[in-house]
């Protein structure tokens, strides 16, 4: 990890990169993007119906363009098997004022307990259980085998039931495995790490950590053993590897999933000031190596608009005016077991505030909910 000094993010870092749209470059108030480059984009990213409204290919007419306050869910899964029970390890909702002018990110804890809504597709008749299972519950497409983008689906009428949003704009399923492509196809990120973390998965060389015999059906809390990698307080250009593994990480930490949800919150940040960089957009073998890691990355549903066009709509929202927000919340115990977790009753008037477009007004009022360190 070779350290590095303070840098100013480019001012004209903005939300769409978390969609991949490295293709919009704001240089001098200009966009300079050529149909050529933005076809190559635009077909890099996979589309496909996240929400059940079969909208995501764009095929019906567009009713308006994309205007006004819109809500958009992404939702980060490890890479898996289709014989395999999808879970969302991140679950991330960005709300963009009525004005495109700002962002406010803020991450729904994957162990919060939470009212499942049932589901015809898969016969999930509903229940109480943590928010990261109701993809699995949706996911199962018969035969065995599992739809991560059938059971985003039950998993964005889960947070929208939690929240009150009536539905989402637009939603994208990020592997974590492509993003760790496209960190190390811009030659790594430059992060600020706010506290020392030991990794639980992998060795201090990047390779696995060996498991234990007896907790290799995953029972086991901690199921790993040998020297671990480490991340120290300061600002590093990390490898795709060291960031992906950092983000991840929540044993041992103070605030377990609420420090790893910001920690993902400022992995978003970096990568979007990073993926724009002069570095990466006036190189175009690197811009290249960038698009096909954005292909493997990201299944994208901009309800019936592409992702060119969310690009263009949210040319505005730069890095610097992306507010990232902490979710208070607490652990529940039952006769001594924990549960999950559960959130403040504050929390219902924070999702008032996001589905009345009040965010601002809100975040005045209550200024503790804005992550100071992202």
């Amino acid at each position: 990890m070779a350290k590095s000094g303070n840098r100013r993010a480019p001012m004209w870092a903005r939300l769409c990169a978390i969609f991949g749209c490295v293709l919009m470059v704001l240089s001098g108030g200009a966009l300079v993007t050529g149909q050529v480059v933005l076809a190559r984009y635009a077909g890099a990213v996979e589309t496909k119906d996240l929400f059940g409204n079969e909208t995501a290919t764009g095929t019906q007419e567009k009713v308006s363009d994309i205007k006004g306050a819109q809500n958009i869910l992404l939702v980060g899964i490890d890479p898996r098997t289709d014989t395999q029970t999808p879970l969302s390890d991140s679950i991330i909702v960005v709300h963009i004022p009525a004005d495109m002018k700002q962002a406010f990110l803020f991450s729904v804890p994957r162990d919060l307990v939470v009212d499942i809504p049932s589901f015809d597709k898969t016969g999930f008749r509903g229940g109480r259980s943590k928010i990261n299972a109701a993809m699995g519950y949706g996911s199962a497409i018969g035969g065995g085998k599992h739809d991560p983008v059938q059971g985003f689906d039950l998993l964005a009428k889960t947070v929208e039931q939690l929240t009150g949003i009536k539905e989402f704009d637009a939603g994208a399923i990020i592997n974590f495995g492509g993003f760790k492509k496209i960190v190390d196809a811009m030659d790594g990120v430059t992060m600020k790490i706010d506290q020392n973390v030991k990794s639980e998965h992998l060795q201090p060389n990047g390779k696995p950590r060996p498991r234990y015999a007896r907790c290799a059906d995953n029972t086991c809390d901690h199921p790993y053993y040998g020297p671990q990698a480490e991340y120290k307080v300061g600002t590093y250009h990390l490898q795709g590897w060291q960031a992906l593994d950092y983000v991840r990480q929540r044993y041992g930490l103070p605030k377990s999933d609420y420090d790893r949800q910001r920690h993902q919150q400022q992995f978003i940040k970096a990568m979007a000031s990073q993926a724009l960089s002069k570095d990466v957009i006036s190189n175009p073998a690197k811009l290249d190596k960038v698009l096909k890691a954005a292909g493997d990355a990201l299944i994208f549903d901009g309800n019936g608009h592409g992702v060119v066009d969310w690009g263009f709509a949210l040319k505005n929202v730069r890095s610097d005016d992306m507010t990232s927000i902490k979710l208070p919340g607490r652990s529940l115990i039952v006769n001594g077991k924990y549960q999950g977790e559960a959130l403040d009753d504050s929390a219902a008037e924070f999702f008032r505030a996001v589905s009345e477009d009040r965010v601002p007004t809100f975040l005045f009022a209550h200024p503790e909910y804005i992550n100071k360190n992202t």
